[in-house]
């Protein structure tokens, strides 16, 4: 989507991130769960999509610019110098209600963890936990939105996209021992 300037020009929005997954080694970023919708929301086919190393990023490209932070700050978070994210997020692949889960998840805190029940009761949808635990599996930022600070009523892990071992992994490096 374009905007125009004071002087009449236009200027593309700036870059926001459209998802951040986990992979497996032997995976491609194509095998992401949201490339599928990425490709449909933006009007793109895979010739649109391009690999870019790392270490090829420039800062200079905005685009790139974004991907540069977000690296800097998932390295951050693992060597635990952050505890949230500040990172420009594009939420428009989820619907009205999934948007509203992910936002209630950036409010959950470094080092705590709620239930799926407490989660629906702050969005106002006490009895959606269901929903709410559908939506939470849906997120296209895991880490960033940190939907691995909910956990069952009961105090074990729950599900997560990324894997149990990696939700164990987080919740232990922000000082969090759950039950398995």
């Amino acid at each position: 989507m374009a905007k125009q300037t004071d002087t009449g020009n236009t200027i593309e929005d700036e870059p926001k991130l459209a998802e951040v997954s986990w992979l497996s080694k032997d995976q491609w970023w194509t095998d992401s769960k949201s490339f599928a919708k990425l490709k449909k929301r933006y009007k793109l086919d895979n010739s649109d999509f391009k690999f870019i190393d790392k270490n090829s990023l420039s800062i200079n490209d905005p685009a790139q610019a974004v991907l540069i932070e977000t690296i800097n700050q998932i390295n951050e978070y693992a060597q635990e110098q952050r505890k949230d994210f500040d990172l420009p997020l594009d939420l428009s692949l989820g619907t009205e209600f999934q948007q509203k889960v992910w936002r209630a998840l950036q409010d959950i805190n470094h080092g705590e963890t709620i239930s799926y029940a407490d989660l629906a009761r702050r969005i106002d949808n006490p009895k959606g936990f269901r929903a709410v635990a559908n939506a939470n599996g849906k997120n296209p930022f895991s880490l960033i939105i940190p939907c691995h600070r909910v956990i069952a009523s009961d105090g074990k892990l729950g599900g997560y996209t990324g894997g149990l071992d990696k939700k164990e992994y987080l919740l232990a490096l922000e000082g969090v021992k759950c039950r398995v």
